[in-house]
């Protein structure tokens, strides 16, 4: 696999988050989502909760009746998430870990102690046309039980390189870096699409859409986030810029 356009995967989760805080209908993911495909996603990311904390389910119900880019639908490996995304059948579906306690996903799913299970929840998935990638740690363990299992992706999980880097321990970010660039390019030697996420800003996606073997980066809390000051429209094309940029 050699690289080509890096594409971006906009996840609008947070919006859901601040309509969900009033209670009310504003503001509206949908929306957001069609705001993010004219200003230059390549996809739209929405992570369905046990707990429905954000997205709901009229929210998938919506976004797969108005989307013109494909839709990545995030959930955990539950019967009930399962049967969500066999009835929508979306064009991706990302297997993520999920705790009730946590403010959000909190580092790459557990897939070697899993093996058979996790097997055994993606088969009919994949039978179903929907493109299966696991989100996991920058381990080579995680990458090649992934591979086991069938995933067509692996999605690299950033939070710790841009944890580092915020709390400025630049040579551990370094560390991490490196881990990334590995396992990337470890990834593709399997013939697994690389994709990558979690924490990235302005300030650190350059390096992750430098590495040749990324074909996706997706990102959401940090360009809900800078939408308060440049609205949805500018910050998701600075990222795009950005990410170009790097690319280039």
């Amino acid at each position: 696999m050699s690289a080509g356009k890096l594409r971006l995967g906009v996840n609008i989760d947070h919006v859901a988050t601040v309509r969900n805080a009033r209670g009310s209908a504003y503001p509206d993911p949908i929306r957001a989502a069609k705001i993010a495909e004219e200003a230059g996603a390549d996809g739209i990311t929405a992570h369905l909760r046990e707990d429905r904390r954000h997205i709901s389910d009229a929210d998938i119900d919506g976004l797969m009746a108005a989307l013109t880019k494909p839709l990545n639908f995030e959930m955990a490996a539950t019967d009930e998430m399962q049967a969500i995304a066999l009835r929508h059948k979306p064009h991706a579906v990302c297997i993520v870990p999920e705790k009730r306690e946590e403010r959000t996903t909190e580092g790459g799913l557990e897939v070697a102690k899993e093996e058979n299970r996790l097997a055994h929840f993606i088969a009919p998935l994949r039978d179903a046309g929907c493109r299966v990638s696991i989100f996991i740690a920058a381990d080579q363990r995680q990458i090649e039980a992934a591979n086991r299992i069938g995933a067509q992706v692996i999605e690299l999980h950033t939070g710790a390189y841009c944890d580092l880097h915020a709390e400025g321990k630049f040579a551990e970010r370094d560390d991490e870096l490196k881990r990334l660039t590995d396992m990337a390019a470890f990834a593709n030697s399997l013939g697994l699409e690389v994709h990558a996420g979690h924490g990235l800003t302005y300030d650190t996606v350059g390096p992750i859409a430098a590495l040749p073997e990324v074909m996706e980066l997706n990102i959401g809390h940090f360009l809900i986030g800078e939408a308060i000051f440049r609205g949805l429209d500018g910050s998701i094309r600075e990222m795009r810029r950005l990410m170009d940029e790097a690319r280039g």
